[in-house]
């Protein structure tokens, strides 16, 4: 089997309403999604999905991606996607990093080997453990009120896990974790995700302030160095996320201990085929993880449910359904409901997209 065409597509996301994060010092409204339509001289067609949450969350936007698939697209027709690893060495060597450029592709591969094998991505990737997984909510910057009241909503759809952005300045987070742990069953998980707003003189005041609270906070500051040292001048559990871009990075934050969660994002990553190794690593030294895409429709969220689902219980933590964030839906795959998602019982990822969402391709190789 080889790769004969690839489809480009371009998809605007509105989001339902706008999402503050990083203290509110970040505000989105629409998210610029590329679909990967990889067609192969079987006549089987693998979908991927590449939405960086916006311009100014990460080194990444949705422009970028397209001009490195114009770059890469050469380097792949001819290639025999039923290799992921293989694609990604190709990919590697023809555009070193940019990883979120290559997520697309990635996924597409895997797509087509679930549906050339007969057997659901989550499978390939390890199994099916459990009946469904668990969804993490997203609360955007508020007030304590206002976050408060978007917690209560999610928790009566089901959901038990929260990201509760905050980041804004010391007293008003004190404030807010204090009033939104207080008001919330002990039951519900709460992680305090400051985006890298803080500094870390200010993530020591915030988290030694609340220390009684015992919260378990998210990516405090910019770097994984900044990180590290207020790791050690605190005693709150920690989640990184951010700083988490390559395997390497975990050989690191397990030998400083430095986090006992970690947050792997499969665009961030490169795809599928590198967070799977990231998974396994976890695994061995016991990490436990927070599994989800950067952004994106169906199609991603899909992606990601098959990785989290083929995750023992004992090691993931939840994933993310950004598809219920956004205005309309591009595919149809994954079921979310009450709180849980599940992976496709089809082969490959089990998306189905939407043509008249989807439009007619931006650009096409072949």
């Amino acid at each position: 089997m080889h790769i004969t065409r690839i489809s480009i597509f371009q998809c605007d996301l509105d989001l339902k309403k706008p999402y503050y994060l990083s203290g509110g010092r970040l505000r989105f409204d629409r998210l610029d999604s590329t679909v990967v339509a990889i067609e192969t001289d079987e006549g089987l067609t693998g979908w991927g999905e590449g939405c960086p949450w916006g311009s100014t969350y990460l080194p990444g936007f949705g422009r970028g991606i397209r001009a490195g698939l114009e770059e890469l697209a050469p380097q792949l027709i001819g290639l025999n996607p039923l290799v992921p690893d293989h694609v990604n060495l190709v990919l590697d060597t023809a555009l070193p990093g940019h990883p979120y450029i290559k997520s697309a592709v990635d996924l597409a591969c895997w797509d087509i080997l679930g549906q050339r094998s007969g057997m659901p991505v989550c499978e390939l990737l390890g199994g099916r453990y459990g009946d469904a997984v668990p969804l993490v909510s997203s609360v955007s910057t508020g007030s304590p009120d206002e976050m408060l009241q978007t917690v209560r909503d999610f928790a009566s759809d089901g959901y038990f896990m929260h990201s509760v952005k905050v980041g804004a300045d010391v007293a008003l987070d004190i404030e807010r974790i204090r009033y939104l742990t207080s008001n919330t069953p002990a039951t519900e998980m709460l992680v305090y995700d400051a985006n890298r707003a803080w500094l870390p003189s200010e993530a020591i005041a915030v988290m030694n302030g609340v220390a009684d609270l015992q919260a378990t906070f998210e990516q405090p500051c910019e770097t994984y160095e900044e990180c590290l040292h207020v790791r050690r001048l605190t005693t709150s559990p920690i989640s990184l996320d951010e700083v988490i871009k390559e395997f390497h990075d975990l050989v690191r934050l397990q030998a400083d201990g430095a986090a006992e969660l970690v947050n792997i994002k499969i665009g961030r990553v490169g795809g599928l085929t590198k967070a799977r190794r990231m998974r396994d690593f976890c695994m061995a030294f016991g990490i436990r993880m927070l599994i989800m895409d950067t952004g994106g429709s169906v199609i991603s969220d899909t992606a990601a449910a098959h990785l989290a689902h083929a995750t023992p219980e004992r090691y993931r933590v939840a994933t993310w359904d950004c598809a219920a964030m956004l205005t309309r839906a591009t595919a149809t795959g994954a079921l979310a409901d009450n709180g849980v998602i599940r992976a496709p019982l089809d082969p490959g990822l089990g998306v189905a997209p939407i043509a008249d969402e989807l439009g007619e391709p931006i650009a096409v190789y072949q």
